[in-house]
């Protein structure tokens, strides 16, 4: 079919939301849905969640009229036990360091960030037709991301340093790398690697910007940290994992199944990093702003975002600006459920951010490399501290 028949159909559902099918929350998380007689609702509907408590049973075409409208949302079907542990339990504020500590060494590093390198590695990873988490495109696409960052990693010569798949009931997996450190205590920094486009999964969806930006800023960050002689013998405080999300255009699907094993197993989460988006700026300029680092300040930790705000002063050459999402916005919504710390950086304010997302027109002609570079220093500059940082 092509698209020009399509879009008048999916402008006229986009208009009228199906009615919704609503369930209690405090039910839902009444139950584990790790073990047998998890909640379930009417066949063929999927439980999702646009707000803490505010849940509905709605179709998969409810859930296409949800993501064309850009109402966020988690598709919380299969993870209803996330953030019971949190709920039993007390577990101990974590704080965070109030003047960076490691200039000197960061700033070393910083001019080990690569745009070339950055450019190079986003031009292969947008030439999938899309990267649909339900499909081949989003395995092929994952499993080619791997190898990418399995080569980044045995090039560096860190002989500790491990990626491995996290696989999942869809086809593409999720992927995390891991530099351990002396203690268990994790920093996390995350992007998701699928793309869709907002009117069939199936057409084209570069996804150059949504999140190919991110996927790249944080290998190229992985990539640079790597070659820091400490880091890469395991001697940092705390270990560091990069994750690359499946499936958070399906409802963050891909962070859920990860942070629920996380509090399932009671790993020591002392901060999450999402980058999702880190190359418009056209929107922020047109509009006769400052080219700046979006600090999400809405549903996440204050402590860690405050901490964000200093590292883009001390390293990078523009500013933030804070800025909010809404809830359920990108895979840092999963970490906090969980009840870990958790930030989200962006491109720009919200309102300035790219247009053409969740379409064709996400292409690499519309990104700024030097834009992306300064998430990139921002993104060094997060890991090192922390990575070093001796958390209570």
């Amino acid at each position: 079919m092509k698209l020009t028949a399509v879009l008048p159909f999916c402008a006229a559902a986009s208009a009228a939301i199906l009615p919704l099918y609503k369930t209690n929350i405090q039910q839902v998380l009444s139950s584990d849905s790790s073990v047998s007689g998890a909640p379930v609702g009417p066949e063929g509907l999927r439980l999702v969640e646009t707000a803490p408590g505010e849940t509905a049973w709605i179709s998969e075409e409810q859930i296409s009229q949800l993501r064309r409208s850009g109402k966020k949302f988690m598709d919380i079907t299969d993870y209803q036990a996330l953030g019971a542990v949190l709920k039993s339990t007390n577990r101990p504020s974590v704080s965070f360091p109030r003047t960076v500590l490691h200039k000197e060494k960061v700033n070393s590093l910083l001019p080990k960030l690569d745009e070339a390198n950055v450019r190079k590695n986003l031009e292969g990873f947008i030439a999938f037709p899309n990267r649909y988490y339900n499909s081949d495109n989003g395995k092929r696409s994952s499993e080619w991301l791997q190898k990418l960052i399995k080569d980044t990693i045995t090039a560096s010569g860190a002989k500790n340093a491990t990626v491995e798949p996290f696989p999942h009931s869809w086809p593409q997996s999720s992927i995390v790398a891991t530099i351990p450190g002396k203690s268990s205590k994790t920093v996390v920094i995350g992007a998701h690697q699928d793309s869709i486009n907002q009117f069939l999964p199936f057409l084209s969806a570069p996804g150059a910007d949504d999140d190919g930006s991110g996927t790249m800023t944080i290998l190229e960050a992985l990539k640079v940290l790597l070659s820091d002689a400490e880091i890469a013998a395991g001697n940092a405080e705390n270990t560091i994992e990069f994750h690359w999300y499946a499936a958070e255009e399906g409802g963050l699907l891909g962070s859920q199944d990860i942070f629920t094993k996380y509090e399932r197993d009671g790993r020591d989460i002392t901060a999450m990093l999402q980058q999702d988006m880190t190359g418009y700026v056209k929107g922020t300029l047109d509009a006769g702003k400052e080219e700046s680092v979006g600090v999400i300040t809405d549903f996440v930790d204050v402590g860690l975002s405050n901490f964000i705000m200093m590292v883009v002063d001390e390293y990078c050459s523009i500013p933030y600006v804070k800025t909010e999402c809404g809830y359920a916005c990108s895979d840092h919504a999963s970490a906090s459920k969980a009840g870990y710390p958790s930030s989200f950086v962006i491109e720009a304010a919200m309102e300035l951010t790219s247009s053409v997302i969740h379409t064709g027109g996400d292409t690499i002609d519309t990104l700024s490399f030097k834009h992306i570079m300064e998430h990139a220093k921002m993104t060094v500059g997060f890991a090192y501290e922390l990575a070093f940082n001796k958390f209570a």
